[in-house]
């Protein structure tokens, strides 16, 4: 989602290839060992990572994201890797407690820590950083989105009301709705080819 998101706000159209995780074709392995997505195949590399997909993006154009100050990337940096490293380490815990054979508990309370920390540190008008969508925002969100999914009732109990407003203002979005299109599975003998956005 993420990836999608930095190639809409970017104006980059490329083909789109929907799969099934359970079901990895076999020429996606061939681009990608790490058989996750997203994977970017450039004609001279291979991008198999959200964050790096999203700093090619906006290398190609970020004229429609916000433009940050020193300090709000220094900020935007911080709050990126903690929740790409700790935030995710305890939502897939809290998401697929079974899975992992962790306690939900513990793991809904520990990112309700790191949720109330961002509350602190934000004031979004509309988004995080003022009137234009950051990569702060489509870095993130879609995680918080993910831990609200997990158990809505307990997470708009929660007193991170800037975070709730945030959140719904990001799922109201038409970036949002553009990247969370739904597509067809692709198959190697697709004969049309799906161009994105």
């Amino acid at each position: 989602m993420r990836a999608r998101m930095a190639l809409i706000l970017s104006s980059t159209r490329c083909e789109l290839r929907e799969v099934l995780l359970k079901n990895k074709p076999d020429e996606m392995l061939r681009i990608s060992a790490k058989g996750t997505v997203p994977i970017l195949h450039l004609p001279d590399k291979v991008i198999d990572e959200s964050l790096d997909i999203i700093a090619w993006a906006m290398e190609i154009n970020s004229k429609k994201v916000h433009p940050c100050s020193e300090a709000e990337q220094i900020q935007s940096n911080y709050l990126i890797q903690l929740f790409d490293s700790k935030f995710k380490h305890h939502l897939d815990r809290y998401k697929y407690s079974s899975r992992f054979g962790a306690d939900t508990a513990k793991h809904q309370h520990e990112c309700k820590l790191l949720l109330e920390k961002l509350e602190e540190s934000i004031d979004p008008n509309p988004w995080i950083f003022g009137k234009m969508i950051s990569l702060l925002d489509i870095s993130i969100l879609p995680f918080i989105r993910q831990c609200k999914i997990a158990n809505p009732a307990w997470f708009l109990s929660q007193d991170f009301k800037k975070i709730i407003h945030l959140l719904e203002q990001f799922e109201t979005s038409e970036l949002f709705e553009l990247a969370m299109q739904k597509f067809e599975t692709w198959s190697p003998n697709s004969k049309n080819k799906l161009i994105f956005p």
